[in-house]
């Protein structure tokens, strides 16, 4: 039901999203510079969906690893691709010194899951079996072929946006457009866009916090890793460069720089109120699979 219930409210986001390209196309009317763009957007996020978990792994400079180098690992990834009835998942490590962890891949055949050398240094074993069950989930809940059809959309509303600039706003105005509302869309067009991708990403991050603790049956394992990962994350920052940026959505923490306006975008709720929720399945009894 909980899943479910997100599940509705991503689709609700995704069709205002669309609503809005929808209206901004009207305004256009049948301009060839907007079928172009539109076409230049849904490539470039299509490339970046099939290669996502290349682009992600290289940002962090992860190496595929063998069971005799991580056993314990390759165990607890095992077990719970066996519980959940999924494939096992490709494994690597990140030489990065931060607590953090991902997975990627468009679908369970193509999951990959990687955690980082300070991770798995910080952690014990249930609580990095926690972060596990965590990055499963994102997977098994087809997190990343919502996020990639969000990326999509909220790419072609800022390619729309900018558009705005050149092109005559509503299309038979000989006068030219109103400069207000081209700078208007200029701005609010692209923050639009990135407010409901955050809003999604936000409720992934919540979404996969229950289903791993279901899927785990431990929720305080989580709860426990997930404070020590934070405070890795703020001790050790990442730079919010290159690849890195792009691909900090995907981390089980945010691993960039915090602070200032960019904390208004985060991608990631905040890490008390995952913490308590976590807290709360636990003390509410026996944690089942749904």
């Amino acid at each position: 039901m909980h899943s479910h219930h997100n599940g509705l409210k991503t689709a609700a986001l995704l069709g205002l999203l669309t609503a809005m390209i929808l209206g901004v196309g009207y305004w256009f009317g049948g301009s060839g510079g907007l079928i172009i763009a539109v076409g230049v957007s849904l490539a470039m996020n299509a490339g970046t969906y099939f290669w996502s978990d290349k682009i992600a792994l290289r940002s962090m400079r992860a190496r595929p690893v063998s069971e005799a180098e991580f056993p314990a690992l390759y165990q607890m990834v095992r077990e719970l691709a066996v519980e959940a009835g999924q494939p096992m998942p490709r494994l690597y490590v990140s030489p990065t010194m931060q607590p953090n962890a991902f997975a990627t891949g468009r679908n369970p055949a193509n999951a990959a899951v990687c955690v980082t050398q300070g991770i798995v240094q910080i952690l014990d074993y249930r609580e990095l079996r926690g972060v596990i069950g965590h990055e499963l989930s994102h997977v098994y809940n087809r997190d990343i072929l919502i996020s990639s059809v969000a990326a999509s959309l909220a790419g072609i509303v800022t390619m729309l946006a900018h558009l705005a600039w050149f092109l005559p706003f509503g299309g038979d105005d000989e006068e030219g457009a109103n400069p207000l509302a081209l700078l208007g869309m200029l701005i609010l067009g692209p923050l639009a866009a990135s407010i409901i991708q955050l809003a999604i990403s936000r409720n992934r991050e919540y979404q996969a916090d229950a289903s791993g603790a279901a899927l785990t049956r431990d929720p305080l394992a989580l709860a426990s890793a997930l404070r020590k990962i934070h405070m890795g994350t703020q001790r050790m920052p990442l730079p919010a460069e290159g690849q890195l940026a792009s691909s900090a959505h995907l981390m089980i923490d945010n691993p960039l720089r915090k602070g200032g306006f960019a904390a208004l975008f985060s991608t990631h709720p905040p890490m008390e109120q995952r913490v308590a929720r976590l807290e709360q399945m636990a003390y509410a009894g026996p944690v089942s699979r749904r």
